[in-house]
């Protein structure tokens, strides 16, 4: 398949999507709408008053110098915004929100294909970013939905943050490669996840880490070719009804899965139910 056929058929894709969720997404460049993005971002993530996210001169300065600055419009409104810059790699996806009232509508994966379209007619094949680890839904939508592959496991990234979403909590990412021309890329943006299972022929399969009956986590074994590493299903109210319990599964899913992909093991997927799925007959892609 040659490069223009691929582009065409990643801005075909983006255009599905958006028709589906019913928005159109585009580029943002005047003032008042850049204000209007840090604003609606500010809304979501609620940092501190004095510790802004970004500020409108910054967004402006990216968008101006060819970076990924893009806003999500629905019924007439700007309802998603996502930031990202050129960087070594490629282009790295900073940071996106959608407003409440507009979640559930597919548009996180709308702004991923139109992101995928638009870094191809750039020429650009890799596109990075990274989540907490410890959020299912993420996990599922990067590595299953997208088919973005972890590269490296980020200790504590951010370092303290004080918005809504992070507050009390130690900052551990993953970091994740989306290659834009490889075959989960191309199947994620036909509307086909990539699905993995725990068992491949001569595996053997071992609990890395689970729950306990009271929800705590439970380190196991990781001597087997392929390591299950669970994380709990709704770890957002956790931190906000056991703070204690979610520290607990931070440093655990630090030891094990941190610990497995310093070794270079590879996280081959993750599944439905909430497992992590690393093979460590594989090395991590760096």
């Amino acid at each position: 398949m040659n490069s223009t056929h691929v582009v065409a058929e990643a801005g075909a894709a983006a255009e599905r999507a958006a028709h589906g969720a019913g928005v159109s997404v585009r580029e943002l460049h005047e003032p008042e709408e850049i204000l209007a993005a840090c604003r609606l971002l500010d809304r979501v993530w609620q940092p501190d008053p004095g510790n802004p996210l970004i500020t409108p001169e910054l967004m402006r300065v990216f968008a101006h110098s060819g970076s990924y600055v893009v806003g999500v419009h629905l019924d007439g409104r700007m309802a998603g915004v996502c930031l990202g810059f050129l960087a070594s790699t490629g282009l790295h996806s900073h940071i996106a929100g959608v407003d409440g009232d507009a979640r559930g509508r597919d548009i996180g994966y709308t702004v991923k294909l139109h992101q995928r379209a638009w870094a191809l007619e750039r020429d650009i094949t890799t596109v990075t970013w990274t989540f907490d680890p410890l959020i299912s839904r993420n996990a599922y939508f990067n590595l299953a939905k997208l088919g973005a592959v972890p590269s490296e496991y980020l200790t504590d990234f951010y370092g303290t943050m004080h918005d809504a979403v992070n507050a009390g909590t130690e900052t551990d990412r993953l970091l994740v490669r989306w290659e834009l021309t490889g075959e989960a890329a191309a199947r994620a943006a036909a509307g086909a996840p990539r699905v993995v299972t725990a068992d491949s022929p001569g595996a053997r399969t071992v609990v890395g880490l689970d729950a306990k009956p009271d929800g705590r986590p439970a380190v196991g074994r990781r001597d087997g070719d392929t390591v299950l590493v669970r994380v709990p299903a709704q770890m957002e109210t956790l931190r906000r009804t056991d703070p204690d319990v979610a520290r607990e599964w931070r440093y655990a899913l630090r030891e094990v899965l941190g610990g497995l992909m310093e070794q270079g093991h590879a996280v081959t997927g993750f599944t439905r139910d909430g497992w992590y799925v690393i093979d460590k007959r594989q090395e991590t892609r760096e």
